[in-house]
């Protein structure tokens, strides 16, 4: 058998023991223990784990790194929309187009070769942002797929102009529709008007919804009734919902069950909502992180996601999947091996399912590959594993060696001391 290049001595999942991986025209020819083959190059990998990479399911790449063009003062939701608006006003697409590009570049580095981005679009951004991040899309896809989302940060209702955009978006370029009833004036017609532009594209849907942390506030009732009007089960994900985080274990098995039977998925973006949530709170400070872990158990698709990097949303990050979901296991408190595998599956998988995608390593499919620093899944999340190395389509995109500790032998001479 004649390949393009050989993976040698590799840890994937369902295989015991090191596995080779022959590589041909970009996809996986065969997986095997000492595959003895003709190859064009081989890497011996070492041990580390390979899986289909990590798939980002919700982040905001139009808005990231603005820090400087901002102010944190209360470090509240309103606050940071209110913030991002003026700044966004002042983007160009030269603008958006570098910082974009260098946090996909992160990105792809941190082991991430999917994902989906919500671009803004409205009278302030205009299609500025929507332009740059298309160009991104093309010019990175030798290693990362990019799904666009158009996204209507500010509402619908008491802004035409956005609506009327938005549809000229989906007609060129855009993959989906985001929505946001709790900047709307009115919740339950911006349902209604994502929906009816979603079913005119037919694209899926996908909510920044629930915002809060009180159960009582919610567009989730709503956006289920959409969901089964619309027969859209299975295209729809909601993001954030940390109200959940506050239901007793019944009333969230009531919900869980409500959303799961309607086919709706959940990503939950721990680093932002850890850092919006509970800013009423002087004591007993709540998490504000939905239970994705519970809500998995009840038959809910759910993934974990970056969201923002360095805005007034989240002024951190650097779009390490290990690291968010090690933030989420920890903060969840998890530590049982099925429920920090269960985690991985949230930041892979699962998130790729959500997304329609294919992710698996198997032979015929795809040569798109991630080296991890990690001997299993459960090493990648507990250790905030590094990646070492991908490939996408069986092409080397990115190498970052393990580091080497230089151990020097040094002798003790102390100076002479005179006296």
């Amino acid at each position: 058998m004649k390949v393009d290049l050989v993976l040698r001595n590799a840890s994937i999942t369902r295989h015991p023991g090191l596995v080779d991986i022959a590589i041909r025209n970009g996809l996986i020819a065969k997986i095997g223990s000492r595959i003895s083959c003709e190859a064009i190059a081989e890497e011996d990998l070492e041990g580390a784990f390979a899986f289909p990479g990590f798939v980002d399911s919700h982040i905001h790449l139009d808005k990231a790194c603005i820090m400087e063009r901002c102010s944190i003062c209360k470090g509240t939701l309103e606050e940071a929309v209110r913030e991002t608006a003026r700044a966004k006003a002042g983007f160009s697409e030269k603008d958006v187009y570098q910082r974009a590009s260098a946090l996909v570049e992160k990105a792809v580095m941190h082991g991430t070769n999917r994902m989906r981005t919500f671009v803004e679009i409205d009278p302030r951004a205009g299609m500025r942002s929507f332009e740059a991040i298309k160009r991104v899309r093309e010019d990175y896809a030798f290693a990362i797929d990019i799904q666009i989302c158009a996204f209507a940060q500010e509402g619908l209702t008491q802004e035409p102009e956005t609506e009327a955009m938005i549809d000229e978006a989906l007609r060129s370029g855009a993959d989906l529709i985001g929505g946001c009833p709790y900047t709307d004036a009115d919740p339950a017609e911006h349902v209604r008007k994502i929906f009816a532009l979603a079913r005119k594209h037919d694209v899926d849907i996908d909510f920044h919804l629930d915002f809060n942390l009180d159960p009582a506030k919610t567009d989730l009732p709503a956006v289920i009734e959409a969901t089964r009007t619309n027969g859209y089960a299975g295209r729809v994900t909601i993001g954030h919902v940390t109200n959940l985080s506050m239901l007793d274990p019944g009333t969230l098995a009531v919900v869980g069950r409500n959303v799961a039977d309607a086919g709706i998925a959940l990503t939950v973006l721990p680093a932002t909502d850890l850092f919006l949530m509970g800013r009423q709170s002087s004591s007993k400070i709540p998490r504000g992180i939905a239970p994705a872990n519970a809500l998995s158990a009840l038959g809910v698709r759910t993934a974990i996601a970056t969201n923002n990097v360095l805005n007034p949303f989240t002024p951190f990050g650097e779009a390490s999947l290990a690291r968010m979901a090690n933030l989420y296991a920890n903060v969840m408190q998890l530590s049982r091996d099925a429920d920090i595998a269960l985690v991985f599956d949230m930041v892979s998988s699962q998130a790729a399912a959500i997304m329609g995608l294919r992710h698996d390593l198997a032979v015929g499919g795809p040569a798109d590959i991630v080296a991890l620093d990690a001997a299993d899944p459960c090493e990648v999340v507990r250790a905030s594993a590094p990646a070492l190395a991908g490939w996408k389509r069986g092409l080397k995109t990115f190498s970052r060696p393990r580091p080497q500790l230089l151990k020097v032998k040094t002798t003790s001479c102390m100076p002479a001391i005179s006296g």
